[in-house]
């Protein structure tokens, strides 16, 4: 699991989990947000204390495990937790209980914290694809999420038996990653998940390129992409669909999102161009080469082991700068709103501050979001970012998790984003 991102630190959830096999995955998302520092209360439904036991979530989450409405009724526990909850997650989600929530039932204890918890909700639904497919859970998910439920696309996979396709609950490190995205979105009026993204469509590029020099190395940067994951998380709980493309990205795809690998940064400009004009946003998070091999060798370059001194000589050339070409394609356009990145140094008395303003300006991008990596942010849990507009002045500035971070830019995005034909 990763390094303890403020946003789930000392955070009340209160985790349901759904009469499916795939239970079993989420002793492995209680274990994480337990060790992210969350308190966690687990809420099992009785049918899925067929797959787990009672025994097995109390060890996890470290409190006393209740399923009915009649148990602590002096305290009345059912309200209490979910009037409690800072967050909900209910994974997973059968075709079942998603129908009992839909029509407002409380006729167990999860059930009934659900429907007094004023915290946002994510639900993981696993299933068969069949049972995903019918229209009358089609329409159950569609009235949750109209709600402000952030309901997740279960995932593509083996499913029970020999079964394979849409269906399959999302990996735990998934999960954990919704749930801080959901954790920090801004709230509309009753608690849940702002869905102000609704009806957009964004393409997210993240991840690092890599540029071939022979078939054996390459060149490469330290990025993780996992801001541009937790841009891609922020997105989907805000109602966006979204593309996803993945430079080098080793992370488990984010549930509903479209991922598109892509490995150099040819390919990165490739899809981009292919993808600009469908889209509402383009959030270039990507760290993208500044430069490839002038000639990929054939071959594996050979040091000359009679000459210790001797090293080979790398001819480079200028990669597309993807970010400017992508505002020149736009032209006069009223979309994609376009949003760059930028990991800057100082260097020669100007600050990197500086360096990004004039970047600002010379890319013309909607937004430019500056990072000053002198102290290092390659993979780090937290992030510290200016948000800068076309002309380089500053329109706001975010510091925390890279989850917080990404909704301070999509809250910055908002503003930049076409109307809705």
């Amino acid at each position: 699991m990763n390094s303890l991102p403020r946003s789930l630190q000392g955070a009340r959830v209160l985790v349901g989990v759904g009469g499916g096999i795939a239970a079993y995955k989420t002793a492995h998302l209680v274990r994480g947000l337990v060790g992210e520092g969350a308190e966690v209360r687990v809420v099992p439904t009785a049918a899925s204390l067929e797959f787990v036991g009672k025994a097995a979530w109390e060890a996890l989450s470290h409190h006393r495990v209740l399923t009915s409405v009649f148990e602590d009724v002096d305290e009345v526990a059912h309200v209490r937790h979910g009037q409690q909850a800072d967050l909900v997650v209910i994974a997973p989600a059968t075709a079942d209980l998603l129908a009992r929530m839909r029509i407002g039932r409380a006729d167990d204890m999860l059930t009934a914290s659900v429907l007094v918890a004023r915290a946002p909700v994510v639900v993981a639904p696993a299933m068969h694809t069949e049972m995903w497919e019918h229209p009358s859970v089609r329409e159950n998910v569609a009235v949750l999420r109209e709600r402000g439920i952030t309901v997740l696309e279960p995932a593509v996979g083996r499913l029970t038996g020999p079964d394979s396709g849409p269906g399959r609950l999302p990996e735990p490190e998934a999960l954990l990653d919704a749930a801080r995205a959901a954790l920090t979105a801004p709230r509309d009026e009753c608690g849940g998940v702002r869905r102000d993204l609704a009806g957009r469509e964004l393409l997210i590029t993240a991840g690092g390129t890599r540029e071939d020099l022979d078939p054996v190395r390459f060149l490469a940067n330290h990025s993780s992409g996992r801001q541009g994951w937790a841009l891609a998380h922020a997105a989907l709980v805000r109602g966006a669909r979204v593309r996803l493309a993945a430079a080098n990205v080793d992370l488990d795809t984010p549930p509903g999102a479209l991922r598109l690998d892509v490995g150099s940064a040819a390919e990165l400009a490739d899809t981009v161009e292919q993808h600009l004009h469908e889209v509402d946003g383009l959030v270039m998070a990507a760290a993208v080469a500044d430069f490839t091999a002038a000639d990929r060798a054939e071959s594996k370059i050979k040091k000359d082991d009679a000459d210790e001194d001797s090293v080979p000589a790398i001819a480079l050339r200028r990669t597309r700068d993807i970010l400017r070409h992508s505002v020149l394609e736009r032209a006069d356009a009223p979309r994609p709103a376009i949003v760059g990145f930028a990991a800057e140094t100082g260097g020669e008395g100007t600050s990197a501050l500086e360096l990004a303003r004039a970047k600002a300006r010379r890319k013309g991008a909607d937004l430019l979001v500056f990072n000053d990596i002198s102290a290092g942010v390659f993979g780090a849990a937290d992030n510290s970012v200016r948000i800068l507009d076309r002309e380089g002045e500053e329109a706001a500035s975010a510091e925390g998790s890279k989850t917080a971070v990404a909704h301070a830019v999509l809250d910055e995005l908002l503003a930049h984003l076409p109307e809705v034909s």
